[in-house]
């Protein structure tokens, strides 16, 4: 086909089942298991164009699986051209072999789409980080103002989650490259000694490596896969849910850049939401409980599993969707956007900008001890909230703490750039290493 199916969608399953097919054929055929001539029309055969999917599906339902109808059709498509040659379709192979390496195979595309969407956000984040590294912004603890930080920390935060998370994706990815090829119980007793060799000659085809024993019952590779996935989606909720915050009414740090047809409600005109952002944290709720399955359906039988191996047909699937909804919404987001400094700034001054009273405490810390430093502070924080006036007020007015710093000292203290100025390393720090990756090549997986 010139056109490749995506890989998770039916189409894309179905075609990556054939893909099997016809590579275990063709290797089946260089160890001389079966007849070289028959290679032709199986591949002939294995033409998604050739398949009724619906059929297939509902066929799959009362089979167990997809494979033994898709076979059963394969078989039949062979026939037509080549009586002979159908006799070899799916030549010493179970389901499961063709199932499991077909979803290795889908996972290869799949999991390097997500890898570029990462990057593409993790691009995005790192230059907001180096845009606003000296950016004020409050912090937020609890959901109230804590002592200022930078946007660009912020920022240099989320990359920082991503590339970490894109490292363990790209690992695991990596670990799951393995061909499943076992036969009935594991032991390819139905290729002899020709067995060690058709393995290596359909991993070549196929682009994976021979794993030492069949893993028809081991499911760490995928629930390894699985759990990175999971990773994804919490990195980019917890990224989501930062920008939703921050594009509240009442806080307006940050928005989705205005885009037609994009946020809006269907009854309040005015609305402007972030979709993205909430694309993101929708995913990361979902994601956990498909890891969870994913993890459940470890312990399973023997040789062949009864119920786990089912399980995970359609739970690393979906995580799959979701991490890479997830990455393409952040992306998408980050890239365009509005970073409203003035607010920001602004919002540090609520309450009397109270929230910066740490760096009161700082300034009087050395001459008065901690303990009374903070007794001071709170007082002055306190009369501040009363009286309706800004800390910086209630700190002149009081002549216990200004024995102690004058006018331009306290003002000097409650300078959020002041404040906020030493996240500036770990801003240096992120992107210094994201650079670095970058020159290195190490962003591409």
């Amino acid at each position: 086909m010139s056109h490749r199916p995506e890989p998770f969608t039916r189409a894309g399953h179905v075609q990556a089942l054939l893909d099997v097919e016809v590579a275990l054929a063709e290797a089946l055929a260089a160890a001389k298991v079966i007849p070289a001539e028959c290679v032709p029309p199986i591949r002939i055969a294995a033409d998604l164009s050739r398949y009724d999917l619906d059929s297939l599906a509902a066929e799959a339902a009362v089979a167990g699986n997809v494979v033994i109808p898709l076979v059963r059709h394969l078989t039949r498509e062979v026939a037509a051209q080549d009586r002979k040659a159908a006799g070899f379709v799916h030549w010493g192979a179970t389901s499961q072999d063709v199932i499991d390496t077909a979803v290795v195979l889908q996972l290869r595309p799949a999991l390097a789409g997500i890898d570029r969407a990462l990057d593409r956000a993790a691009s995005a984040a790192a230059g907001l980080a180096a845009r606003h590294a000296a950016t004020p912004i409050a912090g937020r603890t609890w959901l109230q103002q804590a002592s200022p930080t930078t946007f660009g920390a912020k920022a240099a935060s989320w990359l920082d989650g991503m590339e970490r998370v894109r490292a363990r994706l790209s690992t695991a990815g990596r670990a799951a490259g393995d061909l499943q090829l076992g036969g009935a119980s594991g032991t390819l007793a139905s290729l002899g000694a020709a067995g060690p060799a058709v393995s290596r000659t359909l991993a070549t085809t196929l682009g994976l490596r021979v794993a030492e024993i069949p893993w028809h019952t081991e499911r760490s590779r995928f629930a390894d896969v699985a759990c990175a996935l999971g990773l994804v989606c919490g990195t980019l909720g917890k990224i989501g849910r930062d920008l939703a915050l921050l594009a509240q009414t009442e806080v307006a740090e940050a928005a989705d850049a205005a885009m037609e047809g994009r946020g809006g409600s269907s009854s309040m005109p005015h609305k402007h939401n972030p979709v993205g952002a909430v694309q993101a944290v929708a995913a990361s709720v979902r994601a956990p409980g498909l890891v969870a399955t994913m993890l459940a359906a470890m312990p399973q039988e023997h040789e062949r599993a009864a119920g786990g191996w089912q399980a995970e047909w359609e739970a690393l699937p979906a995580l799959v969707a979701l991490a890479a909804g997830a990455a393409g919404a952040i992306a998408e987001t980050l890239s365009a956007l509005v970073v409203d400094e003035a607010r920001m700034l602004a919002n540090l001054d609520a309450a009397g900008g109270v929230a910066r009273a740490e760096g009161l405490v700082i300034a009087l810390a050395p001459r008065l001890g901690r303990v009374e430093a903070m007794r001071l502070v709170e007082a002055a924080s306190r009369r501040a909230v009363t009286d309706g006036t800004s800390l910086a007020a209630a700190a002149a007015a009081d002549p216990a703490l200004r024995k102690h710093l004058d006018a331009e000292a306290i003002a000097s203290a409650l300078d959020p750039a002041n404040l906020s100025a030493p996240a500036g390393t770990f801003v240096a720090q992120v992107l210094t290493r994201w650079h670095r990756a970058a020159k290195d090549g190490a962003h591409h997986g």
